[in-house]
């Protein structure tokens, strides 16, 4: 009798302690836990640490709280302005209702995936290059909103979303790099321009002051040669005097009236025959040409039926 009785006691012991294995269960920092009773949601939260469920009919499911970081496949669009791009984004979010991240959605990481490719091929459509290209902010706030508004009935907040590349064709990149070649090409001939101008403004002020002191022209000549002699070169200056210069203009303007009166003075009568035999001579010598090609036009051309036949040879037998 009393060896039944302890064996009585010790499978009952037995069968608690299996019991409260199968009861215990252990919710970690980063989780809550959501208990299934015979099918049907209870309304407590587990939270983090120790807790017991009735075993057979209680079911527990733990949720990760923890900020998801999700990325998008790479997705191909025609922008607005007719561009084919391939951009790829990541998604990162969290779960803020355990209760409806299970209830509401099958797979909310699924979900949540498919909305949001969904969603950035609707902003490549509806966007230009140069906003994908520049103004990222602005569709990362756009591409959130869009995913955050379904994702909020699934018990998901979306925390933020990037765009992290956008991939562009071959030839759209070659034509952009034409493009701002051009585009520094053009700042670089500006920049080339306004040097120019500030230098011949400078260059005027400098020349209307030097006209005021002759020396001071030749002053900068000697600073020149000096400039020109100080490096190592086979080149040979020799400076003209610039009062040497002025004084053969002045003697090439004295001897003009000199030659011009000589030419005056010819008498009027060896000129005038001079004139009269040098027209006289080309006019007899085009006068027999003159005559000829008369001669030639007014002879009349023949017709084929008043031109002498031809005479045949004749063939000895």
């Amino acid at each position: 009798m009393i060896d039944a009785l302890v064996t009585v006691v010790v499978v009952l012991a037995c069968l608690g302690v299996v019991c409260a294995l199968a009861a215990a269960r252990v919710v970690k920092q980063y989780e809550r836990g959501v208990v299934f009773r015979l099918g049907r949601l209870r309304s407590g939260i587990r939270g983090p640490g120790f807790t017991m469920i009735t075993p057979v009919f209680d079911r527990l499911h733990k949720v990760n709280m923890q900020i998801v970081t999700m990325p998008v496949p790479a997705q191909e669009g025609i922008t607005r302005d007719n561009v084919t791009v391939r951009v790829d984004a990541v998604v990162y979010f969290k779960v803020v209702d355990p209760a409806e991240a299970i209830i509401a959605v099958e797979d909310y990481r699924f979900a949540v995936s498919q909305m949001a490719q969904t969603s950035l091929r609707s902003i490549i459509g509806k966007s230009d290059l140069d906003d994908l290209l520049s103004n990222r902010e602005k569709l990362n706030q756009g591409l959130e909103l869009m995913i955050d508004s379904p994702a909020v009935g699934w018990g998901v907040h979306i925390d933020r979303v990037e765009i992290k590349d956008v991939s562009l064709p071959e030839t759209m990149k070659r034509s952009m790099a034409r493009q701002a070649e051009a585009d520094r090409e053009r700042r670089a001939r500006v920049i080339n321009a306004d040097a120019e101008l500030q230098a011949s403004k400078k260059l005027a002020e400098a020349a209307a002051q030097m006209s005021e002191s002759p020396a001071a022209l030749q002053l900068r000549l000697l600073q020149t040669v000096m400039a020109v002699s100080a490096e190592k070169n086979s080149t040979l200056v020799l400076p003209i005097p610039v009062e040497l210069l002025r004084f053969l203009e002045r003697g090439q303007e004295d001897e003009r009236p000199l030659t011009a009166g000589r030419t005056e003075r010819k008498p009027e009568g060896a000129g005038a025959e001079s004139v009269a035999g040098a027209e006289a001579v080309p006019a007899a010598d085009s006068a027999a040409p003159r005559a000829v090609t008369e001669e030639r036009s007014a002879r009349p051309v023949p017709t084929l039926t008043e031109r002498e036949p031809e005479p045949r040879p004749t063939v000895e037998r």
